[in-house]
This record gives structure tokens, C-alpha cells and sequence, in this order.
């Protein structure tokens, strides 16, 4: 009988730990073949050159190819959905951008939830948006123009990439704190024709990334009053921020690595890890700020805390503005 019991006892503890061990030898050959970054935009944006950026890197450090998908359309929801139902085995990740924290509330009929259903893994960088104006606009500051927007309500036109876009929510957030009206046009095509539009005099407002904008500025073709983030950009490090004049006003784009919900932690903390390592590195931190942004570097729970805590705050926007997707 005590031989009995003995083998019993054996037994259970090899099948209790089976799985663990199973768990961490599938995490040490990870990966073992060719990894998907789906990218919900088109090639040659912003997106799409951070994926091509970060790829490289994980090939280098893994052995194996991290290729680019191009999954657009949707505004950016057709390329989530994708690697929400993708098997949960590291192969598909999804470069994730503070579109999909804005696009859970301002899509009412989604068919995933993207705080439950996308794990964390890594962020990669925070760029800041630039709210510029036309030269005709006879403001030089944040205080200027807030007076010069409340004289003429509903005079001033606030272009943008697209309804919902970064850019348009950060310029929708200084409307609601500063208590101005302003007309949002929509663009189509990024923020190129907005931009053009911008400097032709037919939209008087825009908040644009850095990439396309900074050169227009720096000819002074267009007046940057300020930035969106918290801190000043190092790009241009003699623009305010919109929070030195509007207490609590911060906006940033950010983007990071996601990946369906039920991957492996030890999956996830291994491709945490070597992204950490490539923010770390000169050459990509150069990569990086030549696209506008500074690098942005946490763990899966932190990054995990950024997408909830913007999820809750666009929310609020979307509801008090009452915007609706295209």
C-alpha cells in the first residue's frame, strides 16, 4: 500500500508540473518560425516605419523574421480585430497606438473589447502632437489664441488626419478645457492634405505629428504655438507645452507591441525584454527621435496601465463631444 501511495504521489507532482515545464521550453524556442507585426495603416506612415524599425531588431535578437502585415482600413480596427481572434502563440502582434484606446468608445459595435482581449507587451515611443496655425491668425501663444478663438466662435477651422485620429481628439481636448468653438474639417489621407490646406489658409488649425510638420515651421510657413505632451519636445525645445497654460492638458501618440490576450506571459516578458534592450540602443533611439518621438519604455503592466487609463480619458472626450465615426 505504501508503495502504492508513494507512485501516487509521483505522479500527480510530474502532471502538476508538466505544464509549467511545457510552458517554459515553448517560451526558450520561441520563436521558431517567422512572426507577424500587423500594422493597421498603410506602408510609409508613421506606423508602419516603427514596425519596420523594431522588426529588424527582434530578428537580430531572435533568429527569426518579424515581418510587417499592412492591415488598414476600419480606422485601425480591421488590423486589431485580426490579431484578437490570431492564435495566442506569439506569432501575430499587433503594433499597437493610442487610436485603439480612443476607438473603444467611439466605436459603439466592435466586436472585441480591447482592454480584455489584447495583452500588453511593450511600448515604443511618445510622440507629441504640434497645434500649428495659419500666419493670418494673429496669435503667438496659447493665451493669445484662446482670446482671439473666444472673439470669433465658430470662425476658426480645425483640420485633422481623420475623425477619431490622434491629432483630432487632441485638439478636441483643448476645445472642451479652454471653452472654444471650433469647426473640425476631416482629411482623408493622413495629415498631408491637411497640412496643405493649413498652409493655403483654408483651415486656420491643425495638431499634427512632428513627421511633414517641422520643416514647414522652421521655414515659417506655419506658427507652432505649442505642443500636446507633458514635457517639451526635444525637436523643438523653444515651443511651450499646452500645459503650461492649460493646467492638466496632455495629449500624447503613442505606440507599443500588443499581442491576443491568452499569450503566454513568458512570452511576452521575453519579447518585453529584447524591446527594452533595442530602446536602449543609440542608433534607435536616433531612429526614433527623428521621427518626433522620445523613446517610452515599460513593462507589460505598465504599458497595460496606459491603455486603460487613455481609454478612460478619450472616453470622456468622445461622449462630451459627441463624435461619431465616419
Amino acid at each position: 500500500m505504501q508503495h502504492t501511495r508513494r507512485e501516487f504521489v509521483r505522479a500527480a507532482a510530474v502532471t502538476a508540473v508538466a505544464p509549467i515545464l511545457s510552458r517554459i521550453g515553448w517560451a526558450q524556442s520561441y520563436p521558431s518560425r517567422p512572426v507577424r507585426i500587423i500594422v493597421a495603416a498603410g506602408p510609409a506612415g508613421v506606423p508602419d516605419i516603427l514596425a519596420r524599425l523594431i522588426g529588424p531588431w527582434l530578428s537580430a535578437r531572435l533568429g527569426q523574421q518579424f515581418v510587417v502585415d499592412n492591415r488598414s482600413g476600419g480606422g485601425n480596427n480591421i488590423g486589431a480585430e485580426a490579431v484578437v481572434h490570431a492564435p495566442p502563440d506569439g506569432y501575430t502582434l499587433l503594433l499597437v497606438s493610442t487610436s485603439n484606446a480612443i476607438n473603444a468608445t467611439l466605436y459603439e459595435k466592435l466586436s472585441f473589447k480591447f482592454v480584455r482581449d489584447i495583452a500588453p507587451v511593450a511600448t515604443l515611443v511618445r510622440q507629441p502632437a504640434i497645434m500649428l496655425v495659419n500666419l493670418s491668425i494673429p496669435a503667438t501663444t496659447i493665451p493669445e489664441f484662446i482670446t482671439y478663438a473666444k472673439a470669433n466662435p465658430g470662425k476658426l477651422n480645425m483640420g485633422s488626419p481623420g475623425i477619431g485620429s490622434g491629432p483630432h481628439m487632441a485638439g478636441e481636448l483643448f476645445k472642451v478645457m479652454t471653452g472654444i468653438d471650433m469647426v473640425h474639417v476631416p482629411y482623408r489621407g493622413g495629415g498631408g492634405p491637411a497640412l496643405t490646406d493649413l498652409l493655403g489658409g483654408q483651415v486656420q488649425v491643425l495638431f499634427q505629428a512632428p513627421v511633414g510638420s517641422i520643416e514647414h515651421v522652421t521655414a515659417g510657413k506655419v506658427r507652432a504655438l505649442a505642443v500636446t505632451t507633458a514635457a517639451r519636445s526635444e525637436l523643438l525645445p523653444n515651443i511651450p507645452t499646452i500645459g503650461e497654460f492649460v493646467p492638466g492638458y496632455e495629449a500624447s501618440l503613442w505606440f507599443g507591441l500588443g499581442a491576443p490576450r491568452a499569450t503566454s506571459k513568458d512570452i511576452v516578458e521575453k519579447l518585453n525584454k529584447e524591446i527594452n534592450a533595442g530602446l536602449s540602443d543609440p542608433t534607435m533611439i536616433r531612429r526614433l527621435a527623428d521621427l518626433g518621438g522620445g523613446v517610452l519604455a515599460s513593462s507589460p503592466a505598465e504599458f497595460g496601465k496606459l491603455i486603460e487609463d487613455d481609454t478612460e480619458k478619450w472616453g470622456k472626450v468622445v461622449k462630451f463631444a459627441g463624435i461619431k465615426p465616419e
